[in-house]
Formats: C-alpha cells, structure tokens, sequence
C-alpha cells in the first residue's frame, strides 16, 4: 500500500479506515487514540480518502480486467460455496472541494455486494423445516420490520404479551427443531464492493470481483438480492448460473406489514405472520399467496388512481401480494 510513506503500519492504517467508515473523523479519531494512535481529524480524513481511493482503483481495474479477458483469480484454491449478497441504501452526500462545511447536500442510493464462501454440507432433504428461531421472536421481529420498511404504533413493548408466543405457534418443538440444527453454513471469507453508480455500471464491479475469487468455478453458487428489478438484471447478466435467492428479511418485513393490516389482536396478527412465514420458508409460497388474497378480495384493493397512505391496510396487502407474487420463483427456500 503506497501509506507506507506515512509510517503506519498496515494494522494501524486498518484500524484508521475501520473507524473512519463508522464514525465522524473527530469521533474516529478519538477511538484510534484509545489503541495508542495519535492523529489529527484531518489527518485521518487524509488517510481514509487515499486508502478509498486505492480501493475503488483496484476494484475498477478488476472490472477492466475482466472484460478484457486477463483478469486471473487472485486465491490459490477455487472455493466449493458461495454467495453474492447485493442490496441498495440511502445516503446523504455533498459537494467536494467547497472547504469545510456541507455543500449541494442530497440524497442518493448506494450500492454494496458482499461476496461470500461458505462451508456448508449437502442434503438430501430441508435440513431445518421450520424458520430460524429468531424470526419467531415478536420483540425482535417487530424491531426489525420497523427498521427496515416502518410500522405505526407505539415501540414494541418491554415484554411481549404472555398470550403471543404460544397463539403464534412457535411452539417448544419448532423452537427447539430449529435450535438444534448443527449444520448452518459457515462463512470463510466475506469482501465487499460499493459504489454510488448506477446498476449497469455496478455489475462489472461486483462480476470482477467475483471473477478474482474464483467464484464462477465454485461447485454451489448462490446470488441473494431484495426483489428490486435491477438487482435481477444484475443476476441475469453476470450470474445467470447463480441461484437466485430472495432475500428472506424483506419477504418477513412484507408478511408482518400484511398479517398487521389484516386486523386482529395482537396475538392474532402474530400467529397469522409466523402461518405465513413458515409457509414461505417451507416452499408453499403459493398457498401465502392465495390465503393473501383472500384477505386482499375481504378488505378491497387500492382504487385506481387514489393515493392511500403508507399504512393503509389495502396498500400493505397490495404491495406483498406483489412482492410475493413477483419473486415467487426464486423462494424456494428447501432447495
């Protein structure tokens, strides 16, 4: 790494780019100096700023590389699982160069891959028919469906209700079925490529980086993606022979949104999300399906034209019936 110059070790410049992409500049470093490294904010700024710009260097060069033809692997054994995990986020950017300050602030998405080899046996049959116990956890549940798509209410309470867990079926043996899965696939090695272009530009990227870990040799190839249309095109164009996975946490955060919207107590709504969750995981994505729209014919669908509000229960019901109805093919989550 050309920071040698500067006389940090590469541990240390590790530790400098690790806080300065958790923290402010000031905060990070602060908690360097905690570790006996003393450095100004604008000093770590610096640094930062040329360790990403050799990073996004190198990732472009892979990218050139590959549709060149010369890119070769960069690993001395082919892995035997793997996965490409793509997702998008907001941020807030502003303008370079104006001096201190934030200037020309917008918002804009940002895009990240993970790429992932795994050690992970084969099966002959599901070996964990019922979901993660952490899916049949309300409290967690909840949280997490707040975090990610938003719900209205209050925060969920301290406790959840003595009378959910039980009327949500997760029953003992379930929990203690999926508890006892000793064979969940363990990660090896996870790097990861970002960027703020757009998805036709983003896919070389996250291609060259897989080609340099030897990923299109792997015996088990999965790609893992939210049901947005470009992360597909992604697949399609430069992981065709990828598995296409949906990632589960958003098919969850649309089931809870639907079983709330349907109405109910509190255990009520619970049992019907673990029903239709359990469904999903165990492949009978078509009978959520139907069992949705059912509820969706009860409540009516959203008027043509009419803009509902963003917990409307007709707009929550419309929008997993299309979520569920568009990625069905790829939650075969058995297989």
């Amino acid at each position: 790494m050309r920071l040698d110059g500067h006389g940090y070790s590469a541990a240390a410049l590790q530790l400098i780019v690790e806080a300065a992409g958790r923290l402010s500049f000031a905060d990070a470093a602060f908690a360097v100096g905690l570790a006996g490294l003393r450095i100004s904010p604008r000093h770590l700024q610096h640094l930062a700023e040329l360790v990403g710009d050799e990073r996004a260097a190198a990732r472009d060069e892979r990218a050139t590389a590959r549709r060149r033809r010369q890119l070769q692997p960069r690993v001395a054994e082919t892995p035997a699982v793997v996965a490409v995990e793509v997702d998008g986020g907001r941020l807030r950017t502003r303008a370079p160069g104006c001096g201190p300050g934030v200037h020309q602030a917008e918002p804009k998405e940002d895009k990240i891959a993970c790429l992932i080899s795994l050690r992970s046996d084969s099966h002959a049959h599901d070996p964990q028919p019922e979901p993660p116990p952490s899916f049949l956890e309300p409290r967690r549940v909840q949280r997490l469906v707040r975090q990610m798509k938003g719900l209205p209410g209050a925060q969920p309470p301290a406790e959840a209700p003595a009378d959910v867990a039980p009327a949500g079926a997760a029953a003992p043996a379930a929990l203690a079925a999926a508890a006892a899965y000793p064979a969940a696939p363990q990660r090896l090695v996870r790097t990861c490529v970002a960027s703020l272009q757009d998805s036709r530009s983003f896919g070389p990227l996250v291609a060259g980086e897989a080609q340099s870990r030897d990923f299109y040799r792997a015996g088990r190839r999965a790609f893992v993606a939210d049901g947005q249309a470009y992360n597909w095109s992604i697949q399609q164009g430069y992981f065709a022979d990828f598995e296409p996975i949906v990632d589960l946490l958003h098919v969850l955060c649309y089931l809870y949104r639907a079983a709330w919207a349907v109405g109910g107590q509190e255990a009520e709504r619970w049992a019907r999300y673990v029903g239709w969750l359990r469904g999903c995981w165990q492949g009978r994505v078509a009978e959520v399906l139907q069992e949705l729209r059912v509820e969706q014919g009860r409540l009516g669908e959203p008027p043509e034209g009419e803009e509902l509000g963003a917990f409307d229960p007709r707009r929550l019901l419309a929008e997993a019936v299309s979520y569920l109805g568009n990625n069905a093919p790829r939650m075969d989550y058995p297989r």
